[in-house]
């Protein structure tokens, strides 16, 4: 199909992928960037598979700690997204998580909150209460209270995960496991605030 296909920027991005999971983030952003000159060139600027691309390069930059490169091409595959698929569309939710996790890496809970309540509202929407991806935006929420100390809401927001995780995915399975430990270790911190209150 020769260089310039999308087939041929796709291989480019799951080869990215592997690298990306391997932690080899430079190799990570070589194949990734091959595989966004390639969408832009072919598919355009506008359209979901570059927004794709943008998204992936500003995950290893995340990963990188280079959260300003990082919220700029989360920014960018955001837009387009929005642009092409619309508010109301699971990218656009994924989008918006990506940025919140930006912004929980940077500390900025505030603003942490605000993206991973969009996503929350859009997945709710689209993919309804009963869905994983769901669930993943409460844990998202719950980490980000924890964060900031706020181990009651932080709880709030696991249950509600652990809740849908059982429904969905059901005991064993490793994410429901994944916020069973995030309730311990919100009750564990729970416990402490209040033994060093009654001190």
């Amino acid at each position: 199909l020769g260089e310039k296909h999308p087939n041929t920027a796709m291989s480019y991005g799951n080869i990215g992928n592997v690298y990306s999971n391997l932690g080899d983030y430079d190799k990570a952003l070589e194949y990734f960037s091959k595989a966004l000159e390639i969408f832009k060139e072919v598919l355009g600027e506008k359209h979901p598979d570059t927004a794709m691309s943008y998204n992936n390069i500003g995950v290893v930059y995340d990963n990188l700690g280079d959260y300003d490169k990082a919220l700029e091409f989360e920014n960018k595959a955001l837009e387009i997204i929005k642009d092409v698929l619309g508010e109301k569309h699971p990218n656009t939710a994924g989008s918006y998580n990506n940025i919140g996790t930006v912004y929980n890496n940077l500390g900025d809970y505030d603003k942490a909150l605000e993206y991973y309540f969009k996503a929350l509202e859009i997945r709710k929407a689209v993919l309804g209460e009963k869905h994983r991806d769901t669930a993943g935006s409460y844990n998202n929420i719950g980490i980000v209270y924890g964060n900031s100390g706020n181990h009651t809401k932080a709880l709030e927001y696991f249950i509600k995960a652990l809740k849908i995780c059982k429904q969905v995915l059901g005991e064993s399975h490793p994410y429901t496991q994944h916020t069973l430990q995030n309730i311990a270790i919100v009750k564990r911190m729970l416990e402490e605030s209040q033994g060093k209150r009654e001190e």
